[in-house]
Parts: C-alpha cells; structure tokens; sequence
C-alpha cells in the first residue's frame, strides 16, 4: 500500500478546501492517505510518504508563507531527491509567479514533479475542486 502525504499551510482556508479535494482525489485508490497541516509536519513524514503534495497560497509579493512553510520546505531539501511531488494553493492577485518559482526550487532539491503547480484564484468553485481530486488521483499513479 503507497503512503501518501498532503502537507499544507492555509490563511482563509482557501487552500485548506484545495488540500481536502486532493485528499479525496487520493482516496479513492489502494493507499494510506494523510492530510497534515504544516504545524504538524515533520521531515519523517515526506521520507516515509512515496508520493507528497505540497499547498501554500501566495503571501505578500508572491511568496511562501514565512513562519511555517518556508522553514518547512528549507527542512525538506535533503529528502526530495527522486520523491513523487505536487504542489498546488490559491492566490488572490499576482500572475502566479511564487508556485513558478516554487516549483524550480523542487526541481531543484531532486523532486519528480508529477504536474506542473496547481493555483486557483481565491475560493475553489466546484471546476476548482474537481481538478483537485484529479490531481490527487496523480499521486497514486506508479
């Protein structure tokens, strides 16, 4: 059985609802699927998981969250190397610069990025949360 984690930080709960529609999307197959808020993360949890999704929104000028998730996914540079990633959050202005950005950076640490980031302006619509449980689907893919 794959182990599978969805680690997340969100402000609104914007990206929370995001989190919970991956969460839903990747338990519908054979795995054991856990949905942590970053507070609660610890690096055992990404070199345990065979598949993990990463959620922030955009903070300030197109950024992590810096209290939390940044130091978070400083932590978590030695352990990516090879591992199934995916990362998504929402965003209330911007072009969508910081999950760009973002995404180099795990490229970067050695991630095997399933999909190019996922962002949804504000509020996830029912479209919005649809493609969450097909992203989510991705992360049980072998």
């Amino acid at each position: 059985m794959k182990n599978v984690a969805i680690i997340y930080w969100t402000g609104t709960g914007n990206t929370q609802a995001m989190a919970e529609g991956i969460l839903e999307g990747a338990k519908n197959g054979d795995a054991n699927v856990r949905l942590i808020n970053v507070f609660d993360a610890k690096i055992e949890d990404v070199e345990n998981a065979d598949a993990v999704a990463f959620g922030c929104p955009s903070m300030g000028a197109e950024q992590l969250e810096e209290a939390e998730m940044e130091p978070f996914i400083e932590s978590i540079a030695g352990v990516m190397g090879g591992k199934k990633t995916i990362l998504f959050g929402s965003y209330g202005w911007g072009d969508g610069e910081w999950m760009t950005e973002w995404q180099d950076r795990m490229e970067g640490y050695g991630a095997n990025m399933l999909a190019d980031g996922f962002i949804i302006n504000n509020d996830a619509d029912k479209e919005g949360i649809k493609r969450c449980n097909e992203i989510g689907a991705l992360l049980l893919k072998e």
